[in-house]
């Protein structure tokens, strides 16, 4: 019973082994990355922000940004970003806290 083991364990390993081994060597070539070409667009991070008249927490409340929205981000100050909310029509600041661009990484 124990060498039946070995015997199955062996093949396994083979068999593993065998695509590690048949691998075509890679090219010693530099390739240019492609995901490092266009910064990621902004996203909602947060079921719902709230849209501000100015870049506070504490400033009035203009209206509210949906994850399913699309929006428009036209300059930033600080951790806050002017915003025009393309589904309402509504412009305003929203925290970067929620609001933010995800970053690509590239494995090549």
């Amino acid at each position: 019973m124990r060498t039946t083991r070995i015997a199955v364990s062996a093949a396994v390993l083979g068999a593993l082994a065998l695509p590690l081994v048949s691998t075509s060597t890679a090219s010693a070539a530099p390739s240019l990355s492609s995901c490092a070409a266009k910064p990621l667009p902004y996203q909602v991070h947060a079921k719902a922000v709230t849209i501000r008249s100015k870049a506070s927490s504490k400033s009035t409340a203009l209206g509210v940004l949906y994850r399913s929205h699309k929006f428009t981000v036209h300059k930033s100050s600080g951790n806050w970003h002017y915003i025009t909310d393309r589904t309402t029509g509504i412009k305003g600041w929203v925290s970067g806290k929620y609001v933010y661009r995800d970053t690509a990484m590239c494995l090549d």
